[in-house]
């Protein structure tokens, strides 16, 4: 699963993503496409039941079941108590489908009350399942959050879950490379969510189309290894085929007697093989950019994109500010739907609720963060606050340390895991026109209920709103008595 260190043709040295693709062709096809293989597969419930169920219709079988793993978190509701009788009109189907085939082919299930259940890219490397050199895809578009790990790690669709679960290779054109190199140090209250909106806001929706992104430099080494999968989490955001960055003390130390991870004596040739796992000098990158952490401050976003970002003291921009990275009919639309007014600061704008949770800010670190802020204040009146854990472990974990005890106090709701309303395919949602604060990745029209007006931030920015009732920045709160 490790990928070769040494140099490709001839000794050319070799970018990160470069070794792992190259130690995973099965055979070259056309061009720059191969057959790769994939060491693992995971699947949820929202589509990963139906690739079961076309693969019975099909008369095949899960070639290797020991490699694949499925989670229920998209469909799922996530009120205390909750049952298989979601929300979503026909959400039970889609447990019942997904339950059925992984019994049926022997594939490791996270079901609806197991410990280990939550959203895919949070319980893969609390499981440790993701694995540094190791290629893994998943039926969802924020599979990139786990190059956190040194991972080739990219989002397929169902038709190529079929086809991986039958083969366990799936035919992939390969990636360009970009390297963005992050020098020097965040500031005080900058997060790695700030970091990512920023890059967002830099380069643009499709900033890093058909590239791999590898995140390096000073200020990522900083990062624990749960900011690091925010900040590849955003990757796709930037339409990018995946991100990576190479693994560290840090990356073994979080893997380390996880579940999945190798024991005992392969645990350290592991170790011994994933040190090899960096771009070496000299490796060719299609695309190179630099950017200064010092730049970075808390950000916001205030259209209908992730690239529609400021931070948090500026104002909404005017078009002409944009110098020709969003169209004009794109800004109209966004300012329009959002109910914004150009030039007047996002800082301050009334909010209807707040939300914290996702693949992006739903683990231990970022409940922690928000709850450092929540501890002693209570939320706005009439601001619906909610928190969703990312699994059921970090959910246990925050009940041991009396976070949740902390969220609630403050007015927010305690859930259970759950994707929940980073999107509404649970079958709940925020009303039409609601201002919303939100831990989430995406701001889309609709994304998180029919007419939702979603500002995308932080944890700490989510929390500072819903106390103040209005945008907020974290760093200016009054402090407590």
């Amino acid at each position: 699963m490790t990928a070769a260190p040494h140099g490709g043709d001839g000794g050319t040295p070799r970018t990160l993503a470069g070794m792992i693709w190259d130690a995973h062709v099965v055979c070259p096809l056309s061009g720059d496409t191969a057959l790769l293989a994939i060491d693992r597969l995971l699947l949820h419930e929202r589509t990963g039941g139906v690739a079961l169920r076309s693969l019975d219709e099909a008369g095949r079988s899960v070639l290797a079941p020991a490699q694949v793993f499925a989670t229920m978190d998209h469909i799922v509701d996530t009120f205390p108590g909750r049952s298989d009788d979601t929300l979503m009109p026909t959400g039970k189907a889609f447990l019942t489908i997904t339950r059925d085939g992984a019994r049926r082919h022997g594939i490791t299930l996270f079901d609806l009350h197991d410990p280990r259940q939550g959203i895919v890219h949070v319980i893969s490397p609390e499981q440790g399942i993701v694995l540094p050199g190791a290629t893994l895809t998943c039926p969802d578009s924020h599979t990139c959050t786990q190059g956190a790990f040194g991972a080739l790690a990219w989002g397929i669709g169902s038709s190529e879950a079929e086809h991986a679960l039958a083969t366990m290779t799936l035919r992939v054109e390969r990636p360009l490379d970009m390297r963005i190199t992050i020098t020097g140090q965040l500031g005080l209250g900058v997060t790695a969510k700030d970091l990512a909106l920023h890059i967002v806001r830099r380069l643009g929706s499709g900033g890093a189309k058909r590239h791999v992104v590898e995140f390096a430099g000073p200020a990522v080494t900083a990062l624990n290894m749960e900011a690091r999968m925010t900040l590849c989490n955003m990757a796709t955001e930037l339409a990018a085929f995946g991100a990576i960055i190479a693994p560290d003390d840090k990356t073994f130390a979080y893997l380390r007697d996880c579940p999945f991870a190798p024991k005992g004596a392969a645990w350290d040739a592991a170790v011994a093989e994933w040190r090899l796992l960096a771009s070496q000098d000299g490796a060719p990158f299609a695309v190179e950019h630099v950017i200064d952490a010092a730049e970075v401050a808390p950000m916001v976003t205030w259209g209908t994109s992730p690239q529609h970002g400021v931070p948090l003291d500026a104002a909404v921009p005017v078009f002409e500010a944009l110098d020709g990275s969003v169209g004009r009919s794109d800004y109209d639309r966004a300012i329009a739907y959002m109910d914004v007014t150009p030039g007047r600061p996002v800082e301050g704008l009334p909010i209807d609720a707040a939300f914290i949770g996702s693949c992006t800010n739903s683990r231990l670190s970022d409940l922690r963060r928000a709850a450092a802020i929540l501890d002693g204040r209570t939320v706005a009146p009439g601001i619906r606050a909610i928190c969703v854990p990312g699994s059921t472990q970090v959910k246990q974990a925050a009940e041991r340390e009396g976070l949740d005890a902390i969220f609630r106090s403050a007015g927010f709701e305690w859930r259970e895991a759950g994707c929940s309303m980073c999107f509404f395919a649970g079958g709940e949602s925020f009303g039409a026109q609601e201002r919303v604060i939100s831990s989430t990745n995406r701001n889309f029209e609709s994304r998180q209920g029919p007419g939702t007006r979603t500002h995308i931030a932080s944890p700490e920015t989510v929390a500072a709103s819903a106390i103040a009732g209005v945008i907020a920045d974290p760093r200016k709160l009054e402090p407590l008595a």
